[in-house]
C-alpha cells in the first residue's frame, strides 16, 4: 500500500514585477494558510516518509513550512527541479521513480499539472485544487512505479479550516 499527498503551493505574491517565475514569493496569506493546513495535517495524518518539492521559491517555502510542522528534518527534504512544470508528465514520473522503501509521500507542485494528477489517479472528481491545498491518494500496489487509479482518502483546502 502506497500514499501519496499532493500539496499545490501556497498562495504567491506577483507584487514583484522583476523576479522570475520560478523566484515568485509568498504572499502572508499563503504563509499563514500553509502553517494552518500543515498543522492540521500533522495532527490527523501519519507523517510521511518522504517531502519532495519543486525548485520553485513559492512551493519550497511551503515544504519548509510542513516540513517545521511535521517536524521532518529540512536535510531530507528532497528538490525536484522537474517538478517546475505545468504538466502532470514530470509529477507522473516523480511519483513512479519514488523509492519503494517510502510508504508514503508528500510532493508539493504546481497548478495544473495537480489538477490533472488528482482527476487521473484519484477516483473522487476536483474541479480545482486551491493554493495550499492538498489531495490524499491511497494506491493498493507494493511499488510506486505500478500505480495506476488509486482511492482519494483526504481533500483539505484552507477555506474550510477559517
Amino acid at each position: 500500500m502506497k500514499t501519496l499527498y499532493i500539496v499545490r503551493h501556497a498562495k504567491s505574491s506577483w507584487k514583484y514585477e522583476s523576479v522570475k517565475d520560478i523566484d515568485r514569493p509568498l504572499k502572508e496569506r499563503g504563509i499563514n494558510d500553509a502553517h494552518l493546513i500543515s498543522k492540521f495535517l500533522a495532527k490527523n495524518i501519519k507523517r510521511p516518509d518522504v517531502f519532495v518539492s519543486s525548485s520553485a521559491n513559492r512551493a519550497l517555502h511551503t515544504a519548509v513550512i510542513f516540513c517545521e510542522n511535521f517536524g521532518y528534518p529540512l536535510a531530507n527534504l528532497q528538490i525536484n527541479r522537474q517538478l517546475y512544470s505545468f504538466s502532470d508528465g514530470y509529477l507522473v514520473k516523480t511519483v513512479k521513480a519514488l523509492d519503494d522503501n517510502f510508504d508514503s509521500a508528500i510532493i508539493f507542485s504546481h497548478d495544473h499539472g495537480i489538477n490533472t494528477f488528482v482527476n487521473k489517479f484519484g477516483n473522487k472528481p476536483i474541479a480545482h485544487v486551491t493554493t495550499c491545498g492538498v489531495i490524499g491518494i491511497q494506491f493498493d500496489e507494493k511499488h510506486w512505479k505500478n500505480i495506476k487509479k488509486g482511492n482519494t482518502i483526504l481533500t483539505e483546502f484552507p477555506k474550510n479550516h477559517k
